[in-house]
């Protein structure tokens, strides 16, 4: 089968969704499927996953709020529509991204099946009008996108439960993202102490991990507050965005910049905890590479209702971008919590390495019915 996936950006871009989109790609390349990739070319192209298709965008919505919303002109929507007239299934992540709203409208004019994974659900941001936008955006764009799709695809119990709720005459699947067990795993043989001598963490000092981009969404001035609240503790940023934490003026701060994914899973075992108090979330991927590590988490309390069967591994945190204060205070309670109870890091990891599987994503992506 001719599989065409469509995405905000590539992976190289460094958000979860387009680390997804890659992985399902590679699935459906290893599965004997010819597999390409729509997305916008505003970073470096990836190496492997697929045969691709970039799109030329333009992107100022997200260096001005850090929406991530490119927008492609006549040339790539063009190109675009070449692409969903020559594959025979269209994969779509997330509906509110203009490729994405092209590619279903193209897909239905081509009679073409499609599949839309839906990542994320509203998002309450610090500007009031960014978060009625965004309702507003759900209500016009993702609901009629939802009824639409051939194939309605949820990461996330939260998200499913918000946009189509109990008893919806639509219907949907629930399908977590993979994990990578090769790379993220618990390795008792690894030198803890050295790594986190390379970090310059402080002997008995808390080591605290955020992964991601640095958008506003991802809690960013809360994770600032911690920080400050918490001079105890050392905080190891990994990831890129508008947003610069060597701004913030924090010795216990350390920005360490975009990570492959071995290196990545290093740190995270090198870590007391993940903590990502963001605002919008399916189920990020982070969070799931983490416990497959064995590392305890500290999330909103949305990401940590995602997986029910997860929830019991995760402290969930009330997030409020507009109350940055107390959304700080509650994660510093919540990290003085996990100290004295901590997950069982065995039973967490083995939860996650026997739950998330990207082959078995990709087979029920795409799976007929």
């Amino acid at each position: 089968m001719r599989i065409l996936s469509v995405s905000n950006f590539y992976e190289t871009h460094g958000g979860g969704l387009e680390r997804v989109a890659g992985h399902l790609c590679r699935e459906f390349t290893r599965a004997g499927h010819t597999a390409t990739w729509a997305a916008c070319d505003n970073d470096t192209l990836p190496e492997g996953p697929a045969s691709l298709l970039p799109l030329r965008c333009m992107n100022w919505l997200e260096r001005k709020t850090g929406l991530p919303m490119p927008i492609p002109g006549p040339g790539p929507v063009w190109r675009l529509w070449q692409g969903v007239r020559a594959h025979d299934l269209i994969v779509i992540h997330d509906a509110l991204y203009a490729s994405s709203i092209a590619a279903m409208l193209m897909a239905r004019v081509a009679r073409k099946p499609t599949v839309l994974i839906q990542h994320i659900g509203s998002i309450t941001f610090a500007r009031p009008a960014l978060s009625r936008l965004m309702a507003l955006a759900n209500r016009l764009v993702t609901q009629p996108m939802m009824k639409a799709a051939d194939r309605l695809v949820f990461i996330s119990a939260t998200v499913r439960d918000e946009l189509v709720g109990p008893g919806s005459p639509l219907p949907s699947r629930l399908v977590f993202n993979g994990v990578d067990s090769e790379v993220f795993h618990p390795d008792p043989r690894e030198d803890r102490q050295a790594l986190r001598d390379q970090l310059e963490v402080p002997a008995n000092a808390q080591l605290a991990i955020f992964v991601g981009r640095y958008v506003e969404k991802k809690g960013l001035d809360v994770l600032r507050e911690v920080a400050r609240l918490r001079p105890d503790m050392q905080f190891a940023m990994i990831g890129k965005g508008p947003l610069d934490p060597a701004s913030w003026g924090l010795g216990n701060v350390h920005d360490l910049g975009p990570l492959d994914q071995r290196r990545l899973a290093r740190i995270y075992r090198a870590g007391d905890m993940l903590l990502l108090p963001s605002v919008g979330e399916g189920f990020p991927l982070v969070v799931q590479e983490a416990m497959a590590c064995g590392l305890p988490v500290v999330t909103g309390d949305v990401t940590a209702r995602a997986d029910p069967g997860a929830s019991a591994f995760l402290r969930g945190v009330r997030i409020e971008l507009d109350d940055v204060k107390a959304s700080a205070q509650r994660c510093s309670e919540a990290i003085d919590q996990l100290t004295l109870a901590p997950q069982d890091p065995e039973a967490m990891a083995h939860y996650a390495h026997a739950t998330y599987n990207w082959a078995a994503m990709a087979r029920e992506i795409i799976r007929p019915g």
